[in-house]
């Protein structure tokens, strides 16, 4: 493998940021929506931008049924509006903003390929679009239908706790530029862009906070100190340490009508296999930004 960029050595005094443990739902900030006007208001889209800048995840729980999940798409555009949140991505050349998550092994939403979130399997770790070079910063997960059959469960893990995990020299290659990812063939938007090479960690300029993207199946390390940082980072994440830290949302904490909202930066997520054929989630993300390397 070839070297592409050297670390930076005083990226480790970037990485002081902490944040507070959320070891449970119950620690989740949590805000009920009692009626689909709220997402107009200026105090409940006050406390919603508050919560996700600060706190970066968050559980909503709808008391009015949303199939078509318009409050969501209202409160993104007004938070556009009032909070200058990026609007929503499309998810690929012929898909829209929502995009829903539920077993369908015969017909796909998108490139006539089916995206893992189509399938029943477990979804390892990983954060949302890691193969753009300018992805989301939030995203949201509206459940529909929850598995009735004990599958289905949503697991979250905080990068700031899983990167004190890291020894220095993972952290300083993981924000080199020495790695591909591969854009999967369901998501392509522009037919030859199928890959890009970037860092696997950043700095986001406007709030101060390490971000990570991840998802192990497309990533490539193109030096051997990138493969050995990456390696770390796995066994890291399969280790007994940072398995304290890992949250599990069963079907039975989010019942229909539950909406987590998460900075996809800052946290990690995973699924397990989905037991009930019928489970149906709807998924928009919003706020794009560039995925840059730090320079200090």
């Amino acid at each position: 493998m070839q070297r592409l960029s050297r670390p930076l050595h005083t990226v480790s005094k970037l990485f002081r940021h902490k944040t507070r443990s959320i070891s449970s739902i119950h620690s989740i900030p949590y805000i009920p929506v009692r009626g689909p006007t709220l997402a107009y208001e200026s105090s409940h889209l006050d406390t919603v931008n508050r919560t996700l800048q600060k706190e970066g995840i968050l559980h909503m729980q709808l008391a009015f049924p949303d199939d078509d999940s318009s409050y969501i798409q209202d409160l993104l555009l007004n938070l556009h509006k009032n909070h200058a949140h990026g609007l929503p991505l499309t998810h690929s050349a012929n898909r829209g903003w929502m995009w829903d998550i539920r077993p369908s092994p015969d017909s796909f939403q998108s490139n006539n390929h089916q995206a893992r979130s189509e399938t029943t399997e477990e979804f390892p770790w990983h954060t949302d679009c890691s193969y753009e070079a300018e992805p989301p910063r939030f995203f949201a997960l509206q459940v529909l239908q929850p598995d009735l059959c004990g599958g289905g469960t949503l697991s979250v893990l905080n990068v700031n706790q899983l990167l004190t995990l890291l020894s220095p020299f993972a952290r300083e290659w993981l924000f080199t530029p020495n790695y591909r990812i591969t854009v999967p063939p369901e998501f392509i938007k522009l037919q030859g862009e199928t890959e890009i090479v970037g860092n696997l960690l950043t700095i986001n300029p406007n709030s101060n906070t390490t971000q990570l993207r991840f998802r192990e199946d497309i990533i490539t390390p193109l030096c051997e100190e990138a493969a050995k940082a990456l390696a770390e980072l796995k066994r890291v994440l399969l280790g007994p340490a940072a398995k304290e830290q890992i949250l599990n949302l069963t079907p039975e904490m989010l019942p229909r009508g539950s909406i987590m909202v998460m900075d996809n930066g800052r946290w990690l997520h995973a699924r397990n296999e989905v037991k009930d054929p019928n489970r149906h989630l709807r998924r928009v993300r919003w706020d794009a930004q560039p995925f840059t390397q730090p320079c200090v």
